[in-house]
């Protein structure tokens, strides 16, 4: 039997574990992280409101690793060696025959006083914060941006941050208060968000002007205060800080023996095999892959990728050449926490629906049915 060992536990990881046991293959399978648990990111953007809570997102996964036959090690990647036969945690070290490295990206926290901003998709404990901040604020300056990593453009999580800021805004209106605030909409780029497409751009800024919501675009942001924000266009005030910074691979990645992009991900082919080496594959936020240049770094994806890699290890244990590749595809609905706006991105298509009720609606229809295959 080949060991397969499978490092980290959100969506590409598990999306990899249910690829493996549907394509029929049987042998044993480790996954590799610090807790047995999957946090729901992509609903982040309700903790703020209360429309969800921490213990909301969080999912226990024995139950699904009991019925997929999966061994969970509990510890963190410290490195991989032996061309990727052996992994290093700081519970003890794992032999594998396969390796799907899943363990996600970090946010880039270079910008002088970053300490200052709130990094909204770091976890729950963060979007717990902007609820109890927005909670206590009698009145104030929010501003909302995010920015990518320099060196490889593509690493950039940015329709979460129009989901806060549109969400915020209904939040003070539904509360009676919007009139004491003044939202605040920052980028780099004078047309924030293009990997969603022209249409769905102009829609959000249309947005933002409807609304009141001022923007600072254009100028790249240069340092964080604890009350104010500077950019190379200028500076203004602000109470709250919402940032969102480029992504780069995991901290781990330093010192092991893996090939990285320019970016600090670990570079892939197609198929999601590590570049230059037998057995090994990535999936999700820690790789670095071919295709277009609006690729996202977000969960749909990494299901994708997690689909190709679980092909691809069934055909190599079947014998057969391991050449399946992923499709390039944006997919999401910008929730603004009372209707929400669907982004469809391919090879051939973009579309970016008007703001409808019912899209907030199926957002939380397709939540509840994508954790039902974890709970």
């Amino acid at each position: 039997m080949n060991r397969i060992v499978i490092l980290g536990s959100g969506f590409a990881a598990l999306s990899t574990v249910r690829g493996l046991r549907a394509a029929g293959v049987a042998d044993p399978v480790t996954v590799v992280s610090p807790r047995q648990e999957l946090v729901y990111l992509p609903s982040l953007i309700w903790l703020p409101s209360g429309k969800r809570s921490g213990d909301d997102l969080r999912v226990p996964l024995a139950g699904f690793f009991a019925r997929h036959d999966v061994h969970w090690h509990q510890g963190s990647v410290q490195q991989v060696r032996d061309g990727g036969r052996r992994v290093v945690t700081d519970s003890g070290e794992l032999e594998n025959d396969f390796l799907v490295i899943a363990t996600g990206g970090r946010y880039l926290r270079r910008l002088p006083g970053i300490e200052h901003a709130i990094i909204p998709c770091e976890g729950i404990g963060a979007a717990e914060s902007i609820r109890d901040r927005l909670a206590a604020m009698d009145g104030g300056t929010i501003a909302v941006g995010f920015a990518t990593n320099p060196k490889e453009p593509g690493a950039v999580r940015g329709g979460p941050m129009f989901e806060f800021l549109f969400g915020i805004d209904t939040l003070l209106r539904q509360q009676g208060r919007r009139e004491r605030f003044e939202l605040v909409f920052f980028n780099p780029s004078e047309q924030p968000g293009q990997r969603l497409g022209p249409a769905a751009v102009a829609k959000m800024l249309a947005r933002m002007r409807a609304l009141n919501i001022h923007t600072h675009l254009g100028h790249k942001p240069l340092r964080f205060e604890p009350d104010r924000v500077v950019t190379e266009g200028g500076d203004f005030a602000a109470d709250l800080i919402l940032f969102m910074p480029g992504l780069t691979g995991p901290a781990w990645l330093d010192g092991s023996d893996l090939p990285l992009s320019e970016g600090g991900f670990v570079a892939a082919e197609h198929t999601c095999r590590v570049r230059g080496m037998e057995r090994v594959y990535v999936a999700g936020d820690a790789g670095s892959y071919p295709g277009p240049d609006w690729m996202a770094k977000q969960a749909h994806q990494a299901d994708l990728q997690a689909g190709a890699v679980a092909k691809n290890i069934a055909a190599e244990l079947r014998g057969k050449p391991a050449g399946h590749g992923f499709k390039a595809e944006l997919a999401c609905i910008v929730d603004s926490l009372d209707a929400g706006m669907l982004v469809y991105r391919s090879g051939r298509r973009n579309l970016a629906l008007p703001r409808m009720r019912g899209l907030h609606w199926l957002k939380q229809r397709f939540e509840a049915r994508y954790l039902n295959q974890y709970r």
